[in-house]
């Protein structure tokens, strides 16, 4: 009985020890011990490991548990607090004499879950430093959520905490998510370095150049400059992770590469190569991912294997004129050791697998690689290029792992056979565009906008995968959505900007700044336009080299990045490629119809033609493809029909082009006269496009408003009217509008749509009631709206996720605007925090007619807010609150002000947890307000003393139609009753 007299006496001791640092560490230590020996239960662990609960708590609740169980068990949990604790934290404690021996457990036992019991102390060590690798399994493996991985990487949580939240989620899941983060945790460590591995010492100058060395590369890498190198960023800030793919198959890899992959084992097919390639076009972020793995070395939170990393710029490489020697290159261009160089030069020769150096943008040098020129000493002095060449082909420093990045185009066959193995870097996944422009943006509400608009434009979206894209375009959409005159305004400003971006990234600095910039590289975009034109009335997408050769395009058309080698698994020998995005192809499609000389007269008509839904002819483009061309293509059988999109997303680029904003860019490259025809056939195609919708509006039946329900091509014609940017072309077009109520629901309409619609109905010669039901608007979309509310009489824009926030924006605008009377927000997302805005509203618009709210989240506290405003309206004719949380207090603050009423129909207060107390308040609105007609009070808890407070009140009014009851707290008795007794009363 001695250990558990023990626990007893040394009870306040032991937790002293166990707790008294305020970290939970040696108490979990212990429990993994305790749980490893089978002295405690699964269900033993959890009732002491409760959440929320105090440290000391858990530790008595312990030390309860393990007297319970006898003598074995407190003789074990003194051999686990002996082996847990710091001898300066075993003082005052005594273990003599009952240390029980903890037994060796086998490592791998009958199944998974078993081992993860048995094991855990061990696997809690050994997971600790690959928690994120672990988890990324385990979510490819399908075990784990997103949700399981947020949970396991709580900051509060140490890593060896993290590491036992893994292990607790991987058991709840059962035996196969068992099975998979043990196997997962072997192959790390089979894939390390081996443990037999001899133990190097450096020398202390040794460790204070590291020190200089890590210090230099961290103030290199800690901040990244933006593009135009007019602000920096924090890296940390900044940095989101590209998706990271192997050149060649690998079975083993069954999870998303890590940035410690690039240097690790996994795809390897060279291992007498020292080199990696990450390879990814321009902007993929190849500079960012090595800048991040710099400092993550420097910090000591990755590449722990290498004790010096040195990094080099080929850019600035470039300008070093001088022959250097290997040992010069290191320390004149990284970080020079304060003394002992040649000790420090001898330990890097003695341990190359100790050393790693990254060579960032090698298709920058002036030399074309070739390994023509051995160098094998590494004190020869040699060109810098040729050093270079030597230590990417293993000539020099053999055993040194060098990681070089490049465009895929600058690496051909001679250095791919001096390779380790290559990684694509493919830029940013779906989260990735998410977590960047988050990160981008201080402002959250700035990166939500932003997020919103790219929700809804694919186009965009699907360019923000590429890092410099999604850069652009995040800077882009923030001044689109209201930054300023002479920013970009149309889809088609934002690809003019890329164009021009692309253009001057990819040329020499003695390139034309300013107008000309699109004359001096006019041929490369009628080359590439005209591979995209063809491509578009050909369905086609992939070229070949002859399609290329076809349309004139040259090898420097295809460097400057528009075109991409594409993945073709039909031809594994000749090159095929497309273009970066879908809709880059139909950008270029546009400028070649714009631009061109050999495009027929007929094209625009043809473009924009809307005569089958199903499918569009590809005449506009068959028209001017040349007739062999056409034989080759009809021989080989192919189809010819342009996709309803595709041509409708180049006709929308070809109206942005013409927009006379870009006037003064074309007069370059084209006569003005052919330019005014091209732009006079677009209004044409515009001015038709709308009337041939107007023509379709049906009468209206006899006493009701005339109404237009819009189709999808009517929001098409708006957009490409939108991107023209010319006023006169709206108005034309709304002079013929004539409706009452315009009809836009499950339109799929969001903020880029709003925009559109704003710019042309703000022209409608009369008020509309403009219904946008069941779209995508959002807070976005709902500031692009703005523009066009003095023309608004009513908006409804039911379930289109709009926070308090949106409405706080149109509010303020509609109080301005005298036609605006009306709004229905059914099924958004708005709070008590909106209704401050609507008592305003009420307060300041003694014409508003009509308040529709219902189904959002509004308590009694918005009630309480909105009669505030409601003293004050005396016009106010309809108010719906279905389907809120106001109850009875809520009722009671509305019903005190409503009983004087002189205009109030109609008060919907369904769904609301409305009781008898409620009821009887509103039986004085009834008594009191003689122009009621209808009060909906259905799917509430009101009793039969509610309902006879009612039934006295319509006493008093004959003017009420109905009051619906339907679902309350009432009998069939009392319904069948009551109904008897007052008709109006509808259950």
């Amino acid at each position: 009985m001695f250990a558990q007299e023990l626990v007893v006496k040394q009870r306040t001791e032991i937790l002293n020890a166990l707790c008294s640092s305020g970290s939970a560490e040696h108490l979990e230590q212990v429990l993994d011990i305790l749980l490893a020996q089978g002295e405690l239960t699964w269900e033993d662990y959890q009732n002491i490991q409760v959440p929320g609960r105090a440290l000391y708590a858990n530790a008595r609740q312990l030390l309860d548990l393990v007297y319970t169980k006898g003598v074995d068990t407190c003789g074990v949990f003194f051999a686990a607090l002996k082996q847990v604790l710091p001898e300066t934290q075993e003082v005052g404690l005594s273990f003599s004499g009952c240390c029980s021996n903890l037994k060796e457990k086998e490592e791998y036992q009958n199944t998974s879950t078993q081992t993860l019991l048995t094991q855990r102390p061990s696997l809690v060590s050994r997971l600790q430093g690959c928690i994120d690798g672990a988890l990324d399994t385990l979510v490819i493996s399908g075990h784990f959520t997103s949700a399981d991985c947020d949970e396991v990487r709580l900051p509060i949580h140490t890593p060896s905490q993290q590491a036992r939240r893994l292990l607790d989620h991987v058991r709840s899941k059962g035996e196969p998510a068992g099975k998979v983060v043990l196997q997962y945790i072997q192959q790390k460590e089979e894939s390390g370095s081996p443990l037999n591995q001899e133990k190097v010492t450096p020398s202390k100058e040794f460790l204070k150049y590291q020190k200089k060395l890590s210090s230099s590369v961290s103030a290199q890498s800690c901040f990244l400059s933006t593009y135009g190198g007019t602000s920096h960023m924090s890296l940390d800030d900044i940095y989101t992770e590209g998706q990271l793919e192997l050149a060649h198959d690998c079975t083993d890899v069954h999870r998303p590469l890590g940035l410690e992959d690039i240097v690790g084992t996994a795809g390897t097919v060279n291992e007498e190569a020292d080199t990696v390639l990450v390879s990814g076009e321009a902007g993929s972020g190849k500079s960012t991912l090595l800048q991040r793995l710099h400092l993550l070395w420097a910090r000591g939170a990755a590449l722990h294997e290498f004790l010096l990393l040195f990094p080099f710029s080929c850019r600035r490489l470039n300008s070093e004129q001088r022959e250097l020697s290997v040992q010069e290159l290191l320390f004149q261009h990284c970080c020079w050791p304060d003394r002992e160089q040649e000790e420090i030069f001898q330990f890097i020769l003695d341990h190359p697998h100790l050393i790693l150096f990254t060579f960032d943008g090698l298709d920058e040098l002036k030399q074309s690689f070739s390994d023509e020129h051995r160098l094998c000493c590494p004190t020869q002095r040699a060109p810098v290029h040729r050093l270079l060449f030597n230590l990417i082909q293993g000539s020099l420093m053999k055993g040194v792992r060098k990681v070089v990045t490049s465009r895929p185009e600058a690496v051909g066959p001679v250095l791919k056979k001096h390779l380790r193995k290559e990684v694509f870097l493919k830029g940013f996944s779906p989260n990735g565009i998410d977590c960047f422009v988050r990160k981008h943006h201080s402002d959250p509400t700035v990166a939500a906008k932003i997020l919103e608009s790219l929700q809804t434009n694919t186009a965009l979206l699907g360019l923000c995968h590429s890092p410099v894209l999604c850069w652009i375009v995040s800077q882009c959409h923030k001044e689109l959505l209201g930054c300023g005159e002479g920013s970009p305004k149309t889809i088609t400003d934002v690809y003019l900007m890329i164009l021009q971006h692309f253009f001057q990234h990819k040329s020499s600095p003695k390139s034309t700044v300013g107008i000309g910039w699109l004359q001096e590289h006019l041929k490369t975009v009628l080359h590439l336009g005209q591979l995209a034109f063809e491509g578009i009335g050909t369905t086609c997408y992939i070229f070949s080299g002859t399609d290329l050769e076809t349309c004139g395009v040259t090898e420097k058309d295809i460097c400057m990045g528009f075109l991409i080698q594409s993945k073709d698994m039909s031809s594994t020998h000749s090159k095929r490629y497309e273009f970066l995005h879908l809709t880059m192809q139909c950008f270029f499609a546009a400028l070649y119809i714009v631009l061109s000389n050999n495009t027929d007269r007929s094209t625009i008509p043809k473009l924009f033609e809307m005569n089958v839904m199903t499918g569009l002819s590809s005449a506009c483009f068959r028209a001017c493809l040349s007739s062999i061309y056409q034989q080759e293509r009809a021989s080989e059988g192919e189809a010819t029909a342009a996709e309803t999109p595709n041509q409708q997303i180049t006709a929308t680029f070809v109206s942005g082009l013409l927009s006379q904003r870009h006037q003064s860019l074309w007069l370059r490259c084209c006569p003005s006269s052919v330019m005014e025809k091209r732009v006079r056939q677009v209004v044409r195609c515009l001015s038709k496009g709308m009337q041939k919708h107007f023509k379709s509006i049906p009468q209206p039946i006899e006493g009701e408003k005339k109404s237009m329900h819009a189709m999808p091509d009517f929001v098409w014609l708006i957009k490409c009217i939108y991107e023209m940017q010319e006023s006169r072309i709206a108005k034309d077009a709304m002079s013929k509008l004539e409706v009452d109520h315009l009809k836009l629901t499950y339109c799929n309409i969001g903020p880029v749509e709003c925009t559109a619609l704003a710019y042309v109905l703000q022209h409608l010669r009369n008020p509309v009631g403009l219904q946008l039901d069941n779209n995508s608007v959002g807070n976005v979309g709902v500031e692009q709206l703005l523009p066009c509310m003095h023309i608004c009489n009513s908006l409804h824009l039911r379930n289109n996720n709009i926070t308090d926030e949106g409405i706080r924006k149109l509010l303020a605008k509609g109080i301005q605007c005298d036609n605006f009377r009306k709004i229905a927000l059914f099924n958004n997302k708005l709070t008590d925090a909106c209704t401050q805005h609507f008592s305003h509203l009420l307060k300041t618009k003694q014409d508003f007619l009509s308040l529709r709210l219902g189904n959002n989240n509004i308590t009694a506290e918005g009630a309480k807010q909105l009669a505030e405003g409601l003293k004050f309206s005396h016009s106010l004719q309809h108010l719906g609150l279905w389907g809120n949380k106001i109850g009875d207090v809520g009722a009671q603050a509305l019903a005190r002000v409503l009983e004087n009423s002189k205009s109030l129909l109609w008060l919907s207060l369904v769904g609301n947890g409305v009781g008898s107390a409620g009821a009887c308040a509103l039986a004085n609105v009834i008594k009191n307000c003689t122009s009621l007609e209808e009060l909906w009070l259905t799917d509430n808890c009101i009793t039969r003393a509610g309902v006879e407070c009612l039934i006295q009140a319509l006493e008093h009014n004959t003017h009420v139609k109905s009051i619906w009851l339907r679902n309350n707290d009432l009998s069939l008795e009392e319904v069948e009753e009551m109904t008897q007794r007052e008709s109006r009363l509808i259950f």
